[in-house]
């Protein structure tokens, strides 16, 4: 559905985006995450046909963006960040223009926006002007605009932003049963929203993508940490050296060591069995475990590990 390759955006000397490539396939639901100012809604402008690139290229369902931006636009639906609303108008009307906008046939027009109004539970606002809305029915209203016409692909961004709680959630379970039926990409900064709607992250910083993987593969452990009882081995030398031995090991650091145990830090390869590995280790070198437990990852920590890893040489202008 998606396909960038080698996304760059300039503003004179600033560079917003660098080399940014990935591939959305229909059906999927994916979060575009990072903190502000990393280049998710520059991003979202040049998918959407609404800024150039200043390198690369972006097809969207097989539509080169560039050079045919209003194809490729028929079959998006958009929620910029800031909701392009006209509040004086009632809802109904708003939708009405919008698919008049769209090029909506008369014929299916009714059905289309009838549609739309049930799926973002707009039923009981049709006739009430838009100023007069909370600003997460405003939020509906421009979700509602943005599938009205039915699009391949949904793009949203930071569509819970400036919500409260409750709002958050309720926008948070119509994105999750509006990807049931298209492809979806959303931007947000807000980790948890990621985790409970999406299957797939794509994690910009300072304009360039540091990660593009499945949550259950971006999450996977990778680390264990381990305590050995001092009186069952030689020095905390030795024990680290063998660790870093193991065929699935990839690093190990010292932890803060106590007067009872060794303990450590042991990276290994994405998804290694790694805790079996130094358990047989223990076994045979006849140390005394007095732990042995696998590092929990959640989407927070591979973020905040991203970045401290990230290489500051590599930060955009």
């Amino acid at each position: 559905m998606i396909e960038a390759n080698q996304l760059g955006k300039r503003y004179g000397a600033l560079e917003a985006l660098a080399d940014v490539s990935f591939t959305i396939g229909q059906g999927e639901v994916v979060g575009l995450l990072g903190p502000n100012g990393a280049g998710k809604t520059t991003l979202i402008r040049i998918l959407t046909g609404f800024f150039e690139p200043s390198s690369g290229s972006v097809t969207i369902d097989g539509i080169d963006v560039e050079s045919d931006p209003l194809a490729a636009q028929a079959i998006i639906g958009y929620l910029p960040e800031s909701t392009p609303l006209y509040p004086e108008m009632l809802v109904q009307e708003f939708l009405a223009m919008t698919a008049d906008l769209r090029g909506v046939e008369r014929s299916a027009r009714r059905s289309l926006i009838s549609e739309a109004v049930w799926a973002t539970g707009l039923e009981d606002k049709l006739t009430r002007p838009i100023a007069e809305l909370s600003k997460g029915f405003r939020q509906r209203v421009g979700i509602a605009q943005a599938i009205l016409h039915k699009p391949k692909l949904l793009i949203l961004d930071e569509p819970t932003s400036g919500l409260d709680p409750t709002q958050v959630d309720q926008v948070r379970d119509l994105i999750a049963r509006l990807s049931q039926s298209t492809t979806v990409l959303f931007s947000t900064h807000i980790l948890t929203e990621v985790e409970q709607v999406c299957d797939r992250a794509i994690i910009l910083l300072n304009g360039r993508v540091r990660a593009d993987a499945r949550l259950d593969a971006l999450q996977k452990t990778p680390k264990v940490l381990v305590g050995v009882a001092t009186d069952t081995a030689a020095n905390p030398s030795e024990v680290s050296a063998r660790l870093g031995a193991l065929d699935l090991c990839t690093n190990v650091r010292p932890l803060q060591h106590t007067d009872e145990q060794y303990r450590f830090e042991v990276d290994g390869a994405m998804g290694a069995a790694l805790a079996r590995e130094v358990f047989r280790l223990a076994r045979d070198q006849r140390w005394e475990l007095t732990e042995l437990q696998p590092r929990v990852r959640d989407l927070e920590t591979v973020f905040r590990e991203l970045v401290a890893t990230h290489d500051p040489k590599e930060a955009v202008a």
